[in-house]
């Protein structure tokens, strides 16, 4: 998703932008946006299964060979890696070829792929200050997220949720988080406010809405349309956080305690510090936990507020046109 807002971006200024990727979201979400997709057969380094660490470097190798067959016959003006392991071929496969290559990091930790890439990069965009990572090379520009939805209305209008009523909305991640599914449905279930929540489709044969105050459901298109339509956010802590913020919205944040590198706890942390969000930690997220603390804020108006104010200064809604020019100014 960062990648695609770059991609936008890109296309804005008139460049013409393909993708690589592998065969996960990426097959279904790039051609629905407009762009052409080429796949790639890549594999994960596994870190701890070192017979499956062999096999992982051999189907690698087979996947730079393709690449640079690939950037021979497109013969790209510059290439953005957008993290991922996807991307340690090709931007190798670029760097061989002498094709500028600009970086993307869109969490708080510099992922293996950007690790390995960076001394071949002209530039490595970053979404947080990370220690150890300045100079000229690295800059700070955010994570690229979509335009921000602006119509609050009509977002209300389209979840059926009066001008007047407060609304919290929860979500995890693309599969859904099921300690915060679990968590919210014992929390509000007795809410006198509405609840929209995203469960992700994993879990949601085995989960049912409380009353009708509750809208249940797997999946949200158009997303920035729930987060204009909410007064308040429980989530988890991944890229999501930017989107959130450049929505305005103050936050119960609930990291995923496996996420790599412990990077979603940064992030969280990030916005508490900024002012923007609560952080409760998975292990201490019970039902009653989240309903008083959600209580808490709802019960401070000028908090909310606050919050909602601080959320707005933490995100950088320019993120992805800034990505975008490091590639062109590349490119010159």
């Amino acid at each position: 998703m960062p990648a695609l807002a770059v991609a936008d971006a890109l296309r804005a200024e008139g460049a013409e932008v393909l993708f690589v990727g592998g065969e996960r979201a990426e097959l279904e979400l790039v051609p629905a946006a407009g762009y052409e997709l080429h796949s790639l057969h890549v594999a994960p380094l596994p870190r701890r299964a070192p017979a499956k660490a062999v096999r992982a470097v051999a189907i690698d190798a087979g996947a730079l060979h393709a690449a640079r067959r690939l950037v021979r016959s497109l013969r790209p003006s510059a290439a953005l890696g957008a993290g991922g392991y996807v991307a340690g071929p090709v931007g190798l496969a670029a760097a061989l070829a002498r094709v500028p290559l600009v970086l993307m990091e869109a969490d708080s930790h510099l992922g293996l792929t950007n690790r390995l890439l960076a001394p071949l990069a002209r530039r490595v965009c970053l979404a947080f200050p990370l220690d150890g990572r300045d100079g000229r090379k690295f800059i700070v520009t955010g994570r690229p997220v979509p335009p921000a939805a602006t119509d609050r209305a009509a977002a209300r209008q389209r979840f059926q949720i009066s001008p007047t009523e407060t609304c919290v909305l929860v979500f995890g991640g693309s599969l859904g988080a099921r300690s915060i599914n679990r968590a919210a449905l014992e929390a509000f279930a007795g809410a006198r406010f509405h609840v929209l929540h995203a469960a992700g489709e994993r879990d949601l044969n085995e989960l049912q809405a409380p009353g009708p105050h509750y809208d249940l459901r797997g999946y949200i298109p158009r997303f920035g349309e729930a987060l204009v339509a909410c007064d308040l956010v429980v989530a988890r802590a991944g890229g999501s956080v930017f989107e959130i913020a450049a929505h305005g919205r103050p936050a119960v944040l609930v990291p995923y305690p496996h996420a790599t590198a412990d990077h979603q706890w940064a992030n969280a942390r990030f916005m508490e510090q900024a002012g923007a969000a609560v952080v409760i930690a998975d292990d201490e997220l019970t039902g009653p936990r989240l309903a008083a603390e959600v209580g808490r804020l709802l019960a401070d108006p000028g908090r909310l507020v606050a919050m909602a104010r601080a959320a707005a200064v933490f995100a950088r809604p320019g993120a992805a046109r800034q990505i975008a020019g490091e590639l062109l100014s590349a490119v010159r």
